[in-house]
């Protein structure tokens, strides 16, 4: 019997410290798995049949893992499979039939887990006892219910959130330097609609003394009421630091889109960061000077020197959790991280059906929203600090590199059918 794991989606700083903790929980079963493959990009190297044999890699290499940002050693995909694609999912089949697949891990978010529980009850439905577990990831932090009751938090948003307290430091050093001529500084996060990520630039200053506002876009606000915000902070301080959501309402930005079908931000013609700049230069400052904004883009999810130790050390262990909850409790799970009681913060480890998880939708609890919808609660900062880890940012060690060499197909080549002309 033998293992497969796969990444999909959007990267994160520490998705390979989950890939290296699937690798060692499955190392603990030499009984139950015999080998574990990786598939190269995600379910488009299944469907390609572009399978690596892990277990035939150097174990330096594998060890380094935790450590390694993005998805360069194995690759991700966003390809969306959807009911009308039954060649795909024959494939599938086909491809687990044929490697002897008996255990398939999926690290992703969302739209990933509505992927593993697809597989998963396909593979039941032609007679495969193929358990498919997922392995939770997303910087966007919007996986999951309302109530955190199923997953208090993703990795990967810790570190991102992590990035952003740092970046907003260093920005209030430049907006404070520079603002006579330059007196705002708009810088776009990412999150889609999910204010988790912008939310996070309030850990940079806690005690709420920079000129800081913060624009979600489950407050609602408009480019009216941001200019109006803005000129009264410029009345009080001469300068101020706006961060906004991608999601944020600017109206049209030429957008384009992935293959999950959702906009694709940074590819899209123009960006809300952009068009709130242009704005408040076109529609007057009380200051002298004008505003610039900066996008910081993939950084904020490839960025190995701001890895939070937490965040790295929790996606290492539900990693190694998905092939418990795999071996325990069978197919249609997702591993899970949740809070434990008390006042001091502690990880503990659960698990949920992937059916609960399946594209869902959180957002940013509007508890955690000020009234005047720029900034966040107090009870944000305490839920978000503790995930970001203590210390200075260190500069990794030599990144991981796991040589591509596929295993000897056994079926015929085959084109998915979202990559056909």
């Amino acid at each position: 019997m033998n293992a497969l794991v796969a990444q999909s989606g959007g990267p994160s700083p520490v998705i390979n410290a989950s890939l290296q903790g699937v690798i060692e929980g499955c190392r603990a079963y030499p009984g139950r798995i015999r080998t574990l493959y990786a598939a190269w990009h995600g379910v488009e190297g299944v469907l390609n049949e572009e399978l690596i044999d892990l277990y035939a890699q150097d174990p330096d290499e594998i060890s380094r893992l935790k450590h390694t940002p993005a998805s360069g050693a194995i690759g991700t995909c966003r390809y969306k499979l959807t009911p009308e694609q039954d060649e795909d999912f024959a494939r599938i089949i086909d491809v687990f039939r044929a490697h002897d697949i008996d255990y398939f891990f999926y690290i992703g978010g969302n739209d990933s887990m509505d992927t593993a529980h697809k597989v998963s009850d396909l593979a039941h439905a032609h007679g495969l006892d193929v358990i498919c577990t997922g392995v939770p990831k997303t910087i966007d932090n919007d996986v999951g219910d309302p109530e955190f009751k199923l997953l208090d938090h993703t990795p990967g948003y810790g570190s991102t959130a992590r990035y952003w307290a740092g970046i907003i430091r260093d920005t209030n050093e430049e907006n404070c330097g520079m603002c006579p001529s330059e007196c705002v500084s708009v810088l776009q996060a990412m999150g889609r609609k999910a204010g988790f990520i912008p939310a996070a630039a309030r850990l940079a200053d806690p005690q709420r003394e920079m000129p800081l506002q913060i624009y979600m876009a489950e407050a609602h606000h408009t480019l009216e009421s941001l200019h109006a915000n803005v000129n009264r902070q410029l009345r009080a301080t001469g300068r101020c630091i706006v961060v906004v959501s991608e999601g944020f309402d600017v109206g049209e930005l030429g957008e384009a889109h992935d293959g999950f079908g959702h906009i694709e931000y940074g590819a899209s013609k123009t960006c809300a960061a952009q068009i709130v700049a242009s704005y408040l230069n076109d529609n007057g400052l009380t200051s002298r000077g004008q505003a610039t904004w900066q996008v910081p883009g993939v950084l904020q999810r490839s960025m190995s020197a701001h890895q939070s130790p937490v965040d790295r050390d929790e996606a290492l262990e539900v990693g190694r959790h998905a092939v418990e909850v795999a071996m325990e409790q069978g197919t249609g799970f997702m591993a899970t991280i949740l809070r434990a009681p008390g006042d001091s913060y502690r990880a503990e480890y659960r698990h949920a059906p992937l059916e609960q998880i399946a594209n869902s939708f959180r957002p940013l609890p509007k508890a955690w929203i000020t009234d005047d919808g720029i900034d966040v609660t107090d009870d944000f900062i305490r839920y978000a600090q503790p995930l970001i880890g203590d210390g200075p940012v260190t500069v990794a060690p030599a990144f991981a590199r796991i040589e591509p060499r596929f295993i000897d197909r056994k079926l015929s080549a085959y084109v998915p059918m979202r990559c056909r002309v």
